[in-house]
């Protein structure tokens, strides 16, 4: 009897191989990142051409098979590279595709992940907010689900919940006014911002496209997220320097 899953995902990667196969990488709720093959899903009359294009999200059957799956059937409801309006926010979902594959993990649940994804692709495609402002809440909170983030919540000198106005880059950390000594004026941070991280990395991710920020306070909000990043992930993203130019 073969034996087949049915998984809910999104096709996270797509390399053509031989004359008319692609290799997907696809990002599971159940089974985390997995590799998946569409079997002539090049050809123009294939059932898999439009579904086996990244960002595009449903629910896949697949064959398993001894080292790899084979996609036997799948029911796309999301094709988001069709529905983005312009090429930066095209860009801003293959980062958000790249960001999503570095952490994913085969075997391991990627439901959180898939989630967050899935609403920042919504967010990108509809145009709901900023594009960087998208950008900040799918950085933050993707390293929330993998459990590392800068602390935000306190001081991390002395532990004090208020009048956190100072990002520490070297330790990862708010500090308070009553700690930091004298610091220019222009690197003292908003409580709006504070806030706005706080939101961001407790809210349901259902909630977390539903606010927006002034042009300042997101200027500081991604110099933080920034600084983390660069300083925590060590993978170059190719999508990235695009945005970035």
């Amino acid at each position: 009897m073969i034996e087949t899953v049915t998984v809910i995902g999104m096709v996270i990667s797509s390399m053509a191989i031989s004359e008319y196969d692609k290799r997907l990488v696809l990002l599971t709720k159940k089974f985390g990142k997995i590799t998946a093959f569409a079997r002539g899903a090049r050809k123009t009359t294939s059932q898999f051409l439009a579904g086996s294009q990244p960002m595009a999200f449903g629910e896949f059957t697949l064959y398993r098979g001894r080292n790899a799956y084979t996609v036997t059937s799948m029911k796309i409801s999301d094709y988001f590279s069709s529905d983005m309006k312009d090429i930066d926010s095209m860009y801003m979902g293959m980062y958000f595709l790249e960001l999503a594959d570095y952490y994913g993990r085969e075997g391991i649940e990627a439901g959180e992940t898939l989630k967050l994804l899935y609403m920042s692709m919504k967010a990108l495609s509809k145009n709901m907010l900023k594009k960087e402002l998208i950008r900040c809440i799918f950085e933050l909170r993707i390293l929330v689900i993998n459990g590392e983030y800068p602390n935000v919540f306190t001081c991390g000198n002395c532990g004090e919940k208020e009048n956190l106005d100072y990002f520490d880059e070297k330790n990862n950390t708010m500090i308070c006014s009553n700690c930091h000594g004298k610091v220019s004026e222009k690197n003292i941070i908003d409580n709006s911002t504070i806030y706005a991280l706080q939101y961001i990395v407790t809210s349901p991710i259902t909630r977390l496209f539903s606010f927006d920020v002034t042009d300042k306070v997101l200027e500081q909000m991604k110099g933080i997220i920034n600084k983390y990043i660069k300083k925590h992930i060590d993978r170059k993203f190719n999508s990235l320097e695009f945005l970035e130019i």
